[in-house]
């Protein structure tokens, strides 16, 4: 029977998740976590062998912790499940160390296969990101100038570019607003740009 946890910050999506994969005959549930220390601590409760991990989570980011996770239990295979666009963090994610990455619009079929491929060893990627990966590996000098941001910085600049002032940012991330306040400067720096209407645009015409 393989063993997963789940790390997801909504409640009722972990449990229709649960109950997803507790219908397989090969899968189990055998711990969730809605923060980073709530996952640490479960890891040192159960046993796993699959996390399934959210993006967004409040406080410390999924790629965050998914570093993290990688450096405590460089074994453990990590499922990233997002709400968030291929275009934005799947690259990212597999780069910091995840064996796949899927949106929370996959079919359950389609994530059960998924986790298969994973716990036989293997990466789960879309067509599409493949040839992302394909095209930043082969494309270094010509990357665009998003690839120049810290993980946290891109998080913060894909907010940004959706609408969300400095202050909902802060909110939803855990952090104080003069915080966000110094990542958005680094983010206009890096990417010489002066203001947010100018980071909006960018979002939006490279669709992150």
């Amino acid at each position: 029977m393989n063993k997963i946890i789940i790390v997801d910050d909504h409640p009722i999506f972990r449990s229709g998740l649960k109950q997803i994969l507790n219908n397989e005959y090969d899968m189990e549930v055998t711990g969730e976590a809605e923060n980073a220390r709530e996952l640490y601590q479960t890891l040192e409760k159960v046993e796993w062998d699959l996390v399934v991990l959210d993006i967004s989570l409040p406080g410390e980011s999924g790629i965050d912790i998914l570093k993290e996770l990688k450096y405590r239990h460089d074994k453990v295979p990590v499922l990233v499940l997002s709400n968030h666009p291929e275009s934005q963090y799947g690259v990212r994610s597999l780069k910091a160390g995840a064996s796949g990455y899927m949106t929370k619009e996959a079919v359950p079929r389609e994530l059960v296969l998924a986790i298969r491929r994973i716990l036989t060893g293997r990466k789960y990627i879309s067509a599409d990101l493949a040839e992302r990966l394909a095209d930043n590996l082969h494309n270094k000098s010509g990357k665009p100038g998003h690839e120049k941001l810290s993980d946290r910085e891109f998080q913060v600049m894909c907010m940004l570019g959706s609408g969300k002032t400095v202050g909902e940012i802060a909110e939803e991330l855990l952090l104080s607003v003069q915080t966000v306040s110094t990542y958005r400067a680094r983010v206009l720096q890096k990417m010489n740009m002066k203001t947010t209407a100018e980071v909006t645009r960018y979002v939006i015409e490279n669709h992150l």
